[in-house]
């Protein structure tokens, strides 16, 4: 399909902004997937390049984590793994869940997700309680999460960050950069399926990229030097405002934003 090119460039922008806010919380998806509906793009063909810029920005994300050694590969490429293999899964199966029941559920667990995070007792620096053996986790939790990924989307890093934090104890930067790994993870398991379906528009789909990367290692570089006391705040406006996103609906008010601009 032909793009104008000034739908082009704000597509491009709209990614950059995503990016940033995702290497961080997560919900990078929650702009540019609805960006993508409102650009007149196919519904799959935009949930295909929309994980193709998704898939990019999250691998960048990890690569930055990756240089200040701040990835446990020996513990998480298990978990990477069965993330993989949640993704394939649910978009494999995008079409058989009812999407309307995860539309107006995911709200009320964002919002869930904020809550956790605005009035836990300490600012995640220091390491909580481990409620779940590590096993059960990666053979449990990450592939259920990785699924939600391949089949919706919108807080998975968000909902990864979460459970590493509540159930295995995890201080929140190490949380933010494991939850990257299983992100990035789940949004290849999805690329690989929609790649084969040749759904992706390409010139787009890496215009998109670029600008998702450059603003995936701004936002990593964002919670590594500013650390978790500004990180926080803004994982609870994220989850927030994501819920609020969804609840809405994808025609208001961004839709109506991008039209007139």
């Amino acid at each position: 399909m032909e793009i104008e090119i000034s739908t082009f460039f704000l597509l491009a922008i709209v990614a950059l902004i995503a990016g940033f806010f995702d290497a961080i919380a997560g919900g990078g998806g929650l702009l540019t997937l609805p960006a993508l509906f409102i650009a007149g793009v196919d519904p799959l063909a935009a949930m295909a390049t929309n994980k193709f810029q998704a898939s990019s920005a999250s691998v960048s994300a990890v690569w930055a984590f990756a240089r200040k050694q701040m990835i446990h590969w020996r513990t998480d490429w298990r978990a990477a793994v069965l993330s993989f293999a949640g993704g394939v899964a649910g978009a494999l199966s995008v079409s058989m869940l009812d999407r309307a029941l995860l539309e107006s559920t995911v709200p009320v667990l964002l919002i869930a997700v904020a809550s956790y995070f605005a009035f836990s007792p300490k600012p995640g620096d220091s390491d909580r309680k481990q409620r779940m053996s590590l096993i059960a986790f990666t053979l449990t939790v990450v592939p259920a999460i990785g699924y939600y990924d391949g089949i919706f989307g919108p807080g998975t890093g968000s909902f990864f960050l979460v459970a590493f934090t509540l159930l295995l104890g995890q201080h929140l930067m190490q949380a933010i950069c494991s939850s990257k790994l299983l992100n990035a993870s789940c949004n290849l398991g999805a690329l690989t399926v929609f790649a084969v379906d040749g759904t992706i528009i390409w010139p787009l789909a890496l215009a998109m990229a670029t600008c998702a990367v450059i603003g995936a290692q701004a936002g990593a570089r964002f919670a590594l030097y500013l650390g978790p006391r500004l990180v926080k705040p803004l994982l609870v406006t994220v989850c927030c405002l994501m819920a609020i996103r969804l609840l809405l609906g994808e025609g208001q008010p961004l839709g109506e934003w991008l039209r007139s601009i």
